[in-house]
């Protein structure tokens, strides 16, 4: 038998039995019958692939319908609308619920990820959001060290951002000497000798934004992840110098955010402090040097504690980065969900086009 009739028939038939299920009080009972009668003989002429008695049955129900049921047929263009409206509403609840898309935007992330890296984030990990707000229900678990998530920048509540977690509620930070220290620990990090350029971009410079640049690679390990950072690349260069004379003025030899320092960041160091919210979140406390062996430049003096209901981001490009040691820790309520992988990455063609190597990889 033809495909296309068979198609065709079996789709009358779906209507039919549509239209005789939610119009049963308007159809008269005799045409009522005849149209079942003429649906159960189409049906069983396709059952039995004879084509002639089918095309002749498929002719006969259209042309019923057509005379009885026209007040709730459905037009071609209605039945594509209403299969697009179907789409349009499964992807709006997708984004709203599940998975969204994200462009990056700027160089904080780089190496994990780069200015054009496209990347798709569960939404749901956290907590199902109502969007268009902070509320939330539902929460599978909770936020942890490492895990790069987008969020909503508490300083500028229009914007979203994307960083990785450092420290989680509770856990004290400390950034002595370029190194960053959770709870009185050095995160482990590995110097990578190996070339380390990437194009950055910086909305500061409109005459030439774009820069190309060499930096210092690092693995840092937390939580049994092992991801990649960023430094200026002298920064190999001073850590050995440091080592050799701890007593030197680390800090004027290498550009640094030497977080924390006497007050709690907020907003308002950013110059981007929203009016309703004026009060710093967090604490400064004294570091315990009882635990550390050494005096100097490098020992430990305050540390900073995160809030409860919030967490301390960073970016991975740790000396370009806009991130909590600037305007303090995000609030969980504000987190949108977790990177999961790069869907799509393209730079100006002077810089390759189209980078198919990245598409696919895991954000880790």
């Amino acid at each position: 038998m033809d495909r296309r009739v068979r198609k065709e028939a079996k789709q009358l038939l779906r209507e039919t039995r549509r239209v005789l299920r939610r119009y049963a009080y308007k159809i008269p009972d005799e045409v009522r019958q005849d149209v079942r009668h003429t649906s159960a003989a189409l049906e069983t002429a396709v059952r039995e692939e004879d084509r002639d008695k089918t095309r002749e049955e498929l002719y006969r129900l259209d042309a019923l319908t057509d005379r009885h049921l026209s007040f709730a047929r459905k037009s071609t263009m209605r039945e594509y609308a209403e299969s697009i409206g179907i789409a349009v509403l499964i992807a709006l609840f997708l984004r709203a619920f599940v998975v969204e898309a994200f462009k990056i935007p700027s160089g904080s992330m780089i190496p994990t990820m780069e200015i054009g890296d496209h990347i798709f984030v569960n939404k749901f990990i956290y907590g199902v959001r109502i969007p268009y707000t902070t509320t939330k229900f539902f929460a599978w678990r909770s936020p942890e060290r490492s895990e790069v998530i987008v969020f909503i920048n508490p300083c500028e509540p229009d914007k979203d951002f994307i960083k990785r977690i450092v420290a989680v509620e509770n856990d004290t930070v400390e950034v002595r000497c370029g190194h960053v220290y959770i709870n009185g620990e050095q995160i482990p990090e590995v110097h990578r000798d190996m070339s380390c350029q990437y194009w950055d971009y910086n909305e500061d410079r409109p005459n030439r934004p774009w820069s190309f640049g060499e930096y210092s690679c690092y693995e840092e390990s937390v939580n049994g992840n092992t991801y990649s950072t960023i430094y200026s690349r002298l920064r190999p260069d001073l850590m050995e110098r440091a080592q050799r004379n701890p007593t030197a003025a680390y800090s004027t030899t290498l550009r640094e955010r030497d977080f924390p320092g006497s007050h709690v960041p907020t907003c308002m160091d950013a110059n981007r402090r929203p009016r309703d919210d004026m009060e710093p979140k967090g604490v400064i406390e004294p570091s315990r040097p009882e635990n550390e062996s050494y005096d100097g430049p490098c020992a430990p003096t305050r540390r900073y504690v995160v809030p409860e209901g919030h967490v301390f981001v960073m970016g991975d490009n740790r000396e370009n980065s806009s991130d909590s040691r600037q305007w303090g820790p995000v609030p969980v309520d504000n987190i949108k969900g977790k990177a999961l992988f790069i869907w799509w990455s393209s730079k100006p063609d002077e810089q390759g086009g189209i980078a198919w190597d990245r598409i696919g990889d895991v954000v880790d």
